[in-house]
């Protein structure tokens, strides 16, 4: 499936100008102003935002401040494009958060190469936390608001290590949060499901526990799985590796 891109600008001509150049690589959705696309924002699922500085309603430093403060929201990429070109309206929008600060008028070719470069970095960061043993989750953070969430995430996981009964909803429950939304943050953030986020912290602590010398009977029964063969399946399908292997590495 193409990335979704959601652009967010008042000027109707520069919309279509912006859309007209995406199509091709990336599903489009179109909003006006920054209340608008925090209100899409709720119900649809995007991996990266182009916004405007300029808008009525809310300015896109007001949408960026926002998303990026908001723990449902703050992993999102974010673009902002302004006429603004002074040092000081620059380093405002990156303080509050946004990742490219591009000045008006812009290269559509540069505007493409940078969305491009940012997926390519958020995949590239998710794909090494999920093939590393010894990676935290917090490698996946791109904020103080992410980073807070996903500590949270991993210490309830690690204190119910052994409770086999331990799911997407009982971690939602577990994280103040509803079903739907925390399912949304966990496989935008990071391409998995809770539940296999949850194996994969297992996993991880596995490593972890096997890296400090416990072997793999005893690793196997500390994060919970009932034997120490479906543990070994798990770990070399995640790793590549089978613990035995990982030990002597």
């Amino acid at each position: 499936m193409q990335p979704i891109i959601l652009l967010v600008e008042d000027n109707e001509e520069i919309l279509d100008f912006i859309e007209s150049n995406l199509d091709d690589s990336y599903t489009i959705l179109k909003t006006r102003n920054g209340k608008e696309a925090l209100d899409l924002l709720r119900h649809e699922m995007v991996d990266l935002i182009v916004s405007d500085v300029m808008m009525p309603v809310m300015d896109g430093f007001e949408f960026c401040k926002l998303i990026k403060s908001d723990v449902e929201l703050s992993h999102l990429p974010c673009i902002l494009l302004t006429a603004k070109n002074t040092l000081q309206a620059k380093l405002e929008g990156l303080e509050l958060g946004a990742d490219v600060y591009i000045e008006k008028p812009f290269s559509p070719k540069h505007l493409k190469m940078q969305i491009s470069s940012l997926l390519a970095n958020r995949n590239k960061i998710k794909a090494y936390f999920a093939n590393s043993p010894l990676a935290h989750l917090k490698t996946i953070a791109h904020t103080k608001s992410d980073e807070r969430f996903l500590d949270r995430v991993n210490q309830v996981i690690i204190e119910h290590l052994q409770d086999t009964e331990l799911d997407v909803d009982r971690l939602a429950k577990y994280m103040n949060m509803s079903r739907p939304t925390f399912y949304r943050k966990i496989n935008a953030i990071s391409d998995l499901t809770p539940n296999d986020l949850i194996n994969l912290t297992r996993l991880k602590k596995a490593a972890e526990l096997m890296s400090a010398g416990h072997n793999v009977n005893e690793v196997s029964e500390i994060v919970g799985y009932s034997s120490p063969k479906i543990f070994s399946k798990n770990f070399e399908k995640q790793f590549g590796m089978m613990p035995s292997e990982y030990l002597r590495g």
